[in-house]
């Protein structure tokens, strides 16, 4: 998500925990539009999001192997989805939420009903599925629905942010930031529409969600060899500044304090922080390393903490971990918990996902 600040994990939490109150843009939830033509997801882009997020699982990048586990072409990773999404919220953060300076990103969950993979030709509707003011912060969920060429929805994405006004925003940043963003002729300033606004919602229709998911047998270790409180291996990540930098230009996420460390510390950051993004697509290739079957999750849900500090000289350890939580007899799945901590700091306030087994 575009923004120009960041607001720690502990400061969100006190708006969260005060009492909610009413917000004027509560009255625009349910605002929706589809997105102009259709997006085919590309073989090469498949494979080029897979390295930016460091995901080696080889149904990624190798078309025999992710034959072998019943797809029809590469599989997306997981997250892979924030990338259109991201270019088709911009009218949503352009014209109808608006009132704001920056964003801050603070979950996601990603429904998977079933693996997107090369090839699929993808309509995408945008929709304000929610608004709540806590202690006068609006916390804003915007809702992507991926349909394929069969008119199946095959993945859900919502996205849930903070909106921050100019009382938190140095007033300075902002013209700093006009000198070293991308100049995009398409884009306008955050909030700033030039045209009136006027509500238009979800047309009536038959919504028919994919079954792959869940039909599908996954190629994962059996349910009857998976037991509650089983620990995945620890596993490292490291980032680079250039890892960011890469990940900026392959996501579309233009945002400055992910790569330039003047502007990440007049934004209040220690030192260039690595995206949110980023750092999920990093826990769900750790978790399908585990699985062998990125297809295999059904929901991927991340409460964001603490940002992942990316020095110029040191660049960034993120350690992950991860335990089986629960497990259902009657689907033959599970709810598995991953860890992220990075220099000491938990990154992921809480993060699950829910995989079918074998």
């Amino acid at each position: 998500m575009v923004g120009l600040s960041y607001k720690p994990a502990e400061k969100l939490g006190e708006f969260m925990t005060a009492e909610a109150e009413a917000s004027p843009l509560e009255a625009r939830v349910g605002h929706y539009y589809q997105m102009d033509g259709t997006y085919l997801v590309g073989r090469e882009k498949v494979r080029e999001y897979a390295r930016a997020v460091q995901d080696s699982h080889p149904a990624h990048w190798d078309v025999a192997a992710a034959a072998d586990l019943g797809y029809s072409g590469l599989v997306a990773p997981l997250t892979f989805t924030s990338v259109p999404g991201m270019t088709c919220n911009r009218r949503m953060f352009e014209s109808v939420v608006v009132g704001y300076d920056t964003y801050v990103q603070t979950e996601e969950v990603f429904e998977q009903h079933r693996p997107i993979v090369d090839g699929d030709e993808l309509h995408i509707d945008v929709e304000l599925t929610s608004v709540r003011r806590t202690a006068g912060r609006d916390f804003i969920t915007v809702t992507n629905t991926f349909t394929d060429a069969a008119g199946e929805r095959v993945h859900t994405l919502h996205t849930t942010v903070v909106g921050v006004t100019a009382d938190d925003v140095d007033p300075a940043i902002k013209a700093i930031v006009q000198n070293v963003t991308m100049h995009d002729a398409y884009a306008l300033p955050i909030g700033e529409s030039k045209t009136a606004y006027e509500k238009t919602v979800r047309p009536e229709g038959e919504i028919r969600i994919a079954e792959g998911g869940t039909t599908r047998t996954p190629g994962t270790p059996s349910f009857d060899d998976v037991k509650v409180g089983d620990e995945l291996a620890v596993r490292h990540a490291r980032l680079s500044r250039g890892d960011l930098v890469n990940y900026s230009g392959v996501a579309g996420d233009a945002n400055p304090i992910h790569w330039d460390e003047a502007i990440a510390k007049a934004a209040g950051l220690p030192d260039v922080i690595a995206h949110g993004m980023l750092t999920m697509g990093l826990g769900a290739g750790y978790a399908s390393a585990w699985s062998g079957d990125p297809g295999a999750v059904t929901r991927y849900a991340v409460r964001l903490s603490q940002p992942a500090i990316v020095s110029a000289t040191e660049g960034a350890d993120i350690e992950f971990s991860g335990k089986v939580k629960s497990l259902d007899p009657a689907t033959r799945s599970g709810v598995v918990i991953v860890g992220a901590k990075s220099g000491g700091r938990k990154i992921f306030g809480l993060a699950t996902l829910n995989v079918r087994f074998r």
